[in-house]
């Protein structure tokens, strides 16, 4: 291990990065004075900024350590989560975001109201707020909390915690949705910076040798298909489990479609998106590669987690230290600054909101109290993921059995006009519940032995049996009654006329198309 040493200039660095997030943070949130400019930037975000905050929310500072630990410890196999979120970006960019942006919602929650009824919204948003504030920002300050131990061991972990909670916390409360999606775009550029300056530089040790990275990773670690009975991502859990797994962060997850629903026009979410899929393919080179880099410098670590942060103090020099843990520290605050203002905006527009007539400015100040009580809330389970063997781990077993109602519940409202409002509440307040005991019982306790993946498809398919059986018990909804928020054939062929018009460039199913092409030609050569 190398030792974790910061100078003075690596430091200063870091203390300036912070200080202009926090005076973003400031300056933004001077003008806010409506709960929409609070949680939604006003609707006016274009494309590139749209994007940006979907790299920098998903890429967070726990799947940036995580991601280079798995490639140390198990090789690509965990790019499939990656490049496949860019095919379920391209399916959401085609059908799923015209329907979200028509029905101008602010929470996604509220869409399953206009689909099902109150209940609905009202569970989905629990959930959401719940697994944001388990998850997303207690695998965010944990990441940080481990790096920061590094450099200050003597410091308890829960200080670390703290540090970060405060850190992420205070400029979401002062800026809202428009500080993150400015700082997200920064974050987003010293994310990727950093991926590459840390793979050129490792890779430069091996004279560029590509022959050299099959040979460094773990035994069968050079393919995205792994055997059926692969303990950390066999291949047949492509079906059963990532690709859904994809489908709920990046389509029913509001903490990510927030930052869509935040585009000035449909073009401009539809961009974005797009793009955010395009960036998750190089991922493999900038997180993964280097990962498995690092065996080539350490024949063991204490934590496979550390693979990326134990690269950068083995072969930076002084000075571009502080840049890329400054970036590092960025990757942490960009999950944790998503997820509070996320799940601030449900709890005020699904639970509050309708109580009374408060007004915007009572809205906004309640919304900032939030932030501080979920940051609060995350920093207090952070310590929890301690148990699992990996970050990535954590976040894709507890996902993966809890989630699959929600998917079920949503994709099913928007191409099935067939189910009913009893089917969306009840499939969601039965089969929730069930995966969080399957989750205790088969990963805490290990009562049951299965790979979670295919513990994901099992709560699939009872989430799917339990919709349709529902559904076609129940009474048959009015299609008339929420054909805003379901696909629509005759809309889809208008649509189609006017896209004839435009020129290639700008057509987004041309783009999708491409994108689509892209990814199946870029995979092939590590099946």
């Amino acid at each position: 291990m190398p030792e974790f040493d910061l100078a003075t200039i690596d430091l200063a660095i870091i203390g300036a990065y912070i200080v202009g997030i926090l005076g973003i943070g400031f300056w933004v949130g001077r003008g806010k004075e409506d709960s929409e400019g609070f949680f939604l930037a006003g609707r006016g975000m274009v494309w590139p900024l749209v994007g940006f905050a979907l790299i920098s929310a998903n890429f967070s500072g726990s799947l940036y350590l995580g991601l280079a630990g798995a490639g140390y410890s198990q090789g690509i196999a965990v790019w499939n989560y990656e490049w496949m979120a860019t095919l379920v970006l391209v399916f959401f960019a085609v059908l799923i975001l015209p329907i979200y942006l028509q029905s101008k919602i602010q929470t996604v929650p509220e869409f399953l109201e206009r689909r099902y009824d109150k209940r609905s919204r009202k569970a989905f948003s629990a959930f959401n707020v719940v697994t944001g504030m388990l998850i997303d920002s207690a695998g965010a300050m944990f990441a940080g909390a481990l790096v920061l131990s590094l450099l200050f061991p003597d410091v308890p972990l829960m200080v670390h915690i703290i540090a970060i909670a405060l850190l992420g916390g205070i400029y979401v409360a002062l800026g809202g949705l428009q500080a993150v999606m400015i700082t997200d775009t920064i974050q987003g550029v010293l994310l990727l910076g950093a991926g590459g300056v840390i793979f050129v530089a490792a890779f430069a040790n091996f004279d560029f040798d590509w022959s050299v990275l099959p040979e460094l990773a773990p035994e069968g670690g050079f393919t995205i298909a792994p055997p059926p009975d692969d303990d950390f991502l066999p291949w047949p859990g492509l079906f059963t489990g990532a690709i859904w797994l994809g489908f709920y962060v990046w389509i029913t997850n509001h903490m990510v479609v927030q930052k869509v629903l935040s585009a000035k026009n449909l073009d401009h979410g539809r961009w974005g998106a797009l793009f955010a899929g395009f960036m998750q393919l190089p991922l493999l080179i900038l997180l993964i590669f280097p990962g498995i880099l690092a065996r080539g410098f350490f024949d063991e670590l204490p934590d496979d987690d550390l693979a990326w942060p134990a690269l950068v103090f083995e072969i930076l020099p002084v000075g571009l230290r502080g840049l890329i843990v400054a970036a590092l520290i960025a990757a942490l605050m960009s999950t944790l600054d998503s997820v509070l203002n996320g799940a601030s905006s449900l709890v005020v527009n699904d639970f509050i909101r309708e109580r009374r007539d408060y007004t915007e400015r009572q809205l906004l100040l309640r919304g900032r109290i939030l932030v501080g009580v979920f940051m609060v809330i995350a920093a207090a389970w952070a310590p929890v993921i301690l148990t699992f063997e990996g970050i990535v781990e954590f976040f894709q077993s507890f996902l993966g059995y809890v989630t699959m109602p929600i998917v079920i519940v949503l994709l099913g409202g928007i191409f099935w006009k067939r189910a009913s409002r009893q089917a969306g509440f009840w499939t969601l307040a039965t089969i929730f519940p069930l995966g969080l005991v399957a989750f205790f019982a088969t990963e805490i306790f290990e009562l049951i032995e299965i790979q979670f993946l295919y513990g994901t498809g099992i709560m699939f398919a009872i989430s799917v049996i339990a919709f349709v059986v529902i559904s076609l018990a129940t009474p048959a909804p009015d299609p008339s009654t929420f054909e805003e928020v379901s696909f629509d054939r005759d809309v889809w062929r208008k649509e189609s006329l006017e896209l004839a018009e435009k020129p290639k460039y700008q057509n987004y199913r041309w783009l999708a198309g491409a994108l689509f092409v892209l990814t199946i030609a870029v995979i092939i050569p590590f099946i």
